[in-house]
């Protein structure tokens, strides 16, 4: 216990939003799946059937255990000190745009497709992992069974490879798509809200020009 609540010290909103997207999934996949259904985007029959609480609900759901635990991962791993830096108030505004950037990329490219539907918060996450690299670029993580940390701008590069070649397979609910445009919300956020910190990453990574 006193371990978690030295984590989430200073960091209320990332416990709050990942205490609420584990409770939410675990309930709704072992306990209610109908939420599952109930709760999913359909981009189609998003206005049609005018199921606009879905473009916020979807996301704070997962298809799997697997899905919600890497979700859930990468989060902890990231938000708790981005938050920290840029105080909860900014955190928050992040995570929300990030979560309705990639809803809204997501109805844009499936909005013609009647028999397709999502959920998933890796849209968001994807903001604020790409957020969170661009104010610490030199940080690591440590992914078990690899035995080395892995650079964070690494990580984040793996991830999106991966999530763009799996939204070219088209299988489950899982939403690949929106997490390029989680990726470029999360830039796009700090470009608008903290400009420098865009040069001085760039500048760490890259040295000067």
């Amino acid at each position: 216990m006193e371990a978690i609540v030295s984590v989430a010290h200073g960091a209320p909103a990332s416990a709050l939003l990942l205490a609420t997207l584990v409770i939410a999934s675990l309930l709704a996949l072992y306990a209610a799946p109908s939420i599952l259904e109930r709760h999913l985007f359909r981009p189609f029959w998003f206005w049609p059937r005018q199921q606009f609480t879905t473009l916020v609900s979807s996301a704070f759901l997962h298809a799997d255990l697997p899905h919600l635990l890497f979700n859930a991962f990468t989060f902890w791993a990231f938000a708790f000190a981005l938050e920290r830096q840029i105080g909860s108030v900014r955190f928050l505004a992040l995570y929300a745009f990030g979560l309705l950037a990639s809803s809204a990329g997501t109805w844009v490219m499936h909005r013609r497709e009647p028999g397709y539907q999502t959920l998933g918060a890796s849209g968001a996450i994807l903001a604020v992992l790409f957020a969170a690299i661009v104010y610490t670029p030199s940080q690591s993580i440590f992914i078990l069974p690899i035995p080395i940390p892995i650079p964070a701008p690494l990580f984040a590069v793996a991830y999106l490879a991966y999530t763009l070649w799996a939204s070219r397979q088209a299988r489950g609910r899982i939403n690949h798509d929106a997490h390029l445009g989680g990726a470029l919300a999360g830039l796009l956020f700090v470009l608008l809200t903290d400009a420098p910190a865009i040069a001085r990453a760039w500048q760490q990574v890259f040295g000067r020009a």
